[in-house]
């Protein structure tokens, strides 16, 4: 870095830096400038460090350095604004500079990069001995992290040398114990060799007698082959007999037969004059009506017990909704987010509307579908399935509410049906006249 500006005979202006400036003054002018750089207005400054003006000084350190260091070298007026903001800063410090006896106390890196900056008289001779004693400073703190770095070294080597020792006499010793194992080992497999061979030999003796149980019992049954074969032809001799001992009975009772006949036929006749003499009417009840039993198609007591148990039995919403004039209200999002909460709310309401469509269909009754709109930032755009009227609650009233004010509004008698599990509606609603059956009864009608 070279020095441009001119200056008069009495200041340093007019020495020149005729080496580059050291990296550690460097470091040192950039922090003084940047440090300065907050005191200035943004007119003071020069125009390529005026986008630098709102950084912090760190960060304008970190990225305005190279261009604070270059309009430092090459604008004088700057530098002397710079300068004046050092002084102030540093009144002592810049004092010791002009006397031209600068503090041995003070760090040689602040001396050259203040000098750098105020320019007295041999400030040159001030940065070149800071940049020296930098660079011996940097060389001992070298040699002394070298020395250290070395010793470190040793360390590492002699430790590695006594670990090297240790897993030498471990590996020995582990050696030992493997060749002891190996040699155990090799006297198991020895007697388990033997082991195996003898039983081959029980194996093969096993074989053998197996063979000759084969043959014994291959003899054994065709000797009852042959023993059942005579047993079935003496079977079919004896049921030939037995068929030509009944055929002799038959013949036998033929005249007894006719006798008991022909009075049978004689009470039959009686029987019927009697019953025109008396004009009696055809009997319409027959004894085995009169057993209490359950036909086919009909539920048993116990049946009908149990059916009226069971909450979610999809018939009894079937007989509900057979009624005439029937109403079914259902609440929307309860019975969805029981059945398939997993959903988004706009594929919960169409699924649902589709399947009450399908059952509205079915069963012929009204049916009104309520969802919960106090939350919704917009009407919904939805075109209502046939036979389903879909009704949202208005700010401020909850589904809950809307679907009392349908039952209350329903004339009494009516059947009306309403399908949530919200124990505060079912109660709300069985108190208003209307019967209350859970989602999930509702759900599995559906499905």
């Amino acid at each position: 870095m070279v020095e441009s500006a001119g200056g008069g005979p009495g200041d340093g202006t007019a020495e020149v830096l005729d080496r580059p400036l050291p990296d550690g003054v460097r470091r040192r002018v950039v922090q003084i400038v940047s440090d300065g750089f907050g005191g200035l207005t943004v007119a003071e400054l020069p125009a390529q460090l005026r986008q630098y003006a709102r950084f912090a000084p760190n960060r304008r350190a970190k990225f305005a350095g190279n261009a604070m260091a270059a309009a430092l070298e090459t604008d004088p007026l700057f530098r002397q604004r710079i300068g004046e903001k050092l002084r102030e800063a540093q009144a002592e410090l810049a004092g010791a500079l002009d006397s031209g006896s600068p503090p041995p106390a003070a760090d040689p890196l602040d001396v050259a990069a203040a000098a750098y900056v105020l320019r007295p008289t041999g400030w040159v001779k001030l940065v070149t001995a800071a940049g020296e004693e930098a660079q011996r400073a940097d060389a001992e703190r070298a040699d002394e992290e070298s020395r250290a770095e070395l010793e470190r070294l040793r360390e590492e080597l002699t430790a590695a040398r006594d670990l090297t020792r240790t897993g030498t006499e471990r590996l020995r010793a582990d050696l030992e114990a493997a060749k002891k194992e190996a040699e155990s080992l090799h006297r198991k497999l020895r007697a388990a060799v033997s082991d195996v061979r003898r039983g081959e030999a029980a194996l093969r003796k096993m074989h053998a007698e197996m063979e000759i149980l084969r043959a014994e019992g291959q003899t054994q049954l065709s000797a009852a082959e042959s023993e059942a074969r005579r047993v079935k032809a003496r079977l079919t001799e004896a049921e030939a007999s037995l068929e030509a001992t009944r055929k002799a009975a038959r013949e036998g009772r033929s005249v007894e037969d006719m006798r008991v006949r022909l009075l049978l036929d004689t009470v039959l006749d009686a029987a019927q004059g009697l019953r025109r003499e008396l004009a009696l009417p055809p009997v319409s009840v027959r004894p085995a009506e009169t057993v209490d039993a359950v036909e086919p198609g009909r539920m048993t007591p116990k049946d009908i017990a149990a059916r009226a148990l069971s909450e979610h039995d999809p018939a009894i919403l079937d007989q509900l909704l057979a009624l005439p004039q029937a109403h079914l209200v259902v609440d929307g999002y309860n019975v969805t987010k029981t059945g398939y909460p997993q959903m988004p709310l706009e594929k919960q309401r169409l699924r649902l509307l589709g399947q009450l469509s399908q059952l509205a269909a079915q069963t012929g009754a009204e049916v009104t579908c309520v969802f919960d709109g106090a939350e919704l930032a917009a009407p919904v755009l939805l075109a209502p399935p046939r036979g389903v009227r879909v009704l949202f609650s208005k700010p401020g009233v909850t589904a809950d509410e809307l679907i009392r004010q349908l039952v209350r509004a329903e004339p009494p008698g009516r059947p009306v049906i309403v399908a949530s599990t919200d124990r505060e509606v079912a109660d709300g609603v069985a108190k208003a006249g209307a019967r209350p059956v859970a989602s999930a009864m509702l759900l599995k009608r559906l499905s």
